[in-house]
């Protein structure tokens, strides 16, 4: 007997048999040979599908005959469809109502096939839309409807039920700046957009169970356009094409890292043009107890920003200091302030602009990033008593500038590059910081008086002959010396 002549009583018959098949089907599946297992997937969905379809049928049947009514649905549908005391229940009441929403007495009419409910409709009567999701679908409808030329409403409604259908109601949100963009009024995605400007925003701080920070931010598409242009290259992977060494950051490390390193690059161009680098705004302010300093124990506390009373790692410090917008504060024993010190943004740009012609980019083995994205790190850090020199200095990318800290790594910097053509080459083993500091000690003090702690540690303000001289010698470089995008 063909589907469409079958009585009510004979598919009921047929549905107690699907239940009944469906319920031992687990046991069955042992007997499964080759594709089976796809073909029985396939047919589940589409018993499920029309499953879904059919208990909204059933629904607007009861509020037709007035089993319930339409403000009764709800309950109606919990009541004998156990299952969607999940939630489900919802969707279904929300579509029987919208499906009898044209009937007028007892005249029953299903809604226009051309109109947005029509289409919802259909959709979910095929079995091609979930009632949730169709719900989803007729709430954008609503939203759109307003800003669209009245002749595009069916075309774009067909056109959210075909990509969620295909994609889920989160994609088909995504495709809204589109849709009104092709079929919506003369300014309407302009419009939108300043709305959207006055709800973007940024969240204070806060603090995770005293570990993480953290943010909310809600952001305008051209906002958004312009932070993935900046984040979205300094994010990708960095495998080490020269070590075989994956990069092994999961994707959100690496994102919050390339949002850190803009945020740094930004503070740095506020400091330079600041005419006194410790008062620009962008500056970081830390206090240190001189023992956790020369230990690289305790902590450094932040000072005087929204971020006040964060705690920075001894290490993180020490990466900060290697060329970062930094202003230290030493305390006693006893609390009290024994010196501040300078800005210890402590290569000179004059330096910078030497270290990259030198070392032409990242010096971690493998690494390709260009100068523009690395900072001058200290070989023998700074709280170590290195000294703010080129010798002591070698270009790294934020990625390689952790990764030698965490693992405490030395290099080797040369007067003229080795027959590789390398003027830094990196001990890779763990510890070999440490190793070479314990050499270094033995012959002389790495540790400076208390008193002067910060003069030696930062080094004596840069002179202003050597930044002349390499001043001169950088201007009298041509483009074929240095390359088209020197800065």
């Amino acid at each position: 007997m063909a589907g469409g002549t079958l009585t009510l009583a004979e598919r009921r018959s047929r549905l107690e048999a699907a239940r009944e098949a469906l319920a031992g089907l687990g046991d069955a599946l042992v007997e499964a040979i080759g594709a089976e297992l796809a073909e029985v997937l396939g047919v589940v969905d589409d018993v499920a599908a029309l499953a879904g379809a059919a208990r909204v049928r059933v629904a607007v049947e009861a509020v037709r005959r007035g089993e319930c009514s339409s403000g009764e649905v709800h309950g109606w549908v919990r009541e004998h469809a156990r299952s969607t005391r999940q939630g489900s229940a919802g969707p279904i009441a929300v579509m029987a109502r919208q499906a009898v929403a044209a009937d007028t007495g007892l005249e029953q009419r299903d809604p226009d096939p051309g109109s947005p409910t029509g289409i919802v409709c259909s959709a979910v009567a095929s079995g091609r839309l979930a009632p949730g999701t169709a719900v989803a679908v007729t709430r954008e409808v609503e939203r759109l409807t307003p800003l669209l030329q009245p002749a595009a409403v069916p075309t774009v409604t067909t056109a959210l039920v075909d990509l969620a259908a295909q994609w889920g109601p989160s994609m088909m949100r995504r495709l809204r700046p589109r849709l009104l963009a092709e079929h919506g009024g003369r300014g309407t995605l302009d419009d939108l957009h300043d709305r959207l400007a006055q709800s973007a925003r940024l969240s204070a701080p806060h603090v995770e169970s005293g570990d993480l920070t953290e943010y909310q931010l809600w952001m305008t598409p051209e906002q958004a356009a312009a932070l993935e242009a900046a984040v979205g290259p300094l994010s990708a992977p960095a495998p080490n094409a020269e070590t075989g060494e994956r990069d092994l950051r999961p994707a959100g490390q690496r994102r919050v890292e390339a949002l850190t390193e803009v945020c740094r690059r930004s503070s740095a161009i506020d400091a330079e043009a600041a005419g006194d680098p410790s008062t620009a705004a962008a500056v970081l302010h830390v206090t240190v107890d001189l023992g956790d300093l020369e230990r690289r124990t305790g902590a450094g506390e932040v000072l005087g920003s929204t971020a006040d009373g964060t705690l920075v790692s001894p290490e993180a410090l020490r990466r900060l200091a290697c060329d970062a917008a930094l202003v230290p504060y030493v305390l006693g024993t006893a609390g009290e302030t024994l010196d501040v010190g300078r800005v210890a943004r402590l290569f000179t740009r004059a330096q910078r602009r030497l270290l990259r012609r030198r070392d032409r980019g990242c010096t971690f083995p493998g690494c390709t990033s260009p100068p523009d994205r690395t900072r001058a790190h200290h070989v023998r850090h700074w709280a170590d008593g290195g000294a703010s020199d080129v010798t002591n200095a070698a270009l790294l990318c934020q990625h390689h500038h952790t990764v030698v800290h965490r693992r405490r790594l030395w290099a080797t910097v040369h007067e003229r590059p080795d027959d590789r053509g390398r003027s830094v080459v990196w001990d890779l083993t763990d510890g070999s910081y440490d190793r070479q500091l314990e050499r270094l000690s033995a012959t002389t003090d790495v540790r400076p008086p208390p008193t002067r702690l910060l003069d030696a540690l930062l080094g004596p303000p840069s002179t202003g002959p050597l930044d002349a001289e390499l001043d001169a010698w950088w201007a009298e470089l041509t483009e074929d010396d240095w390359g088209p995008d020197a800065a």
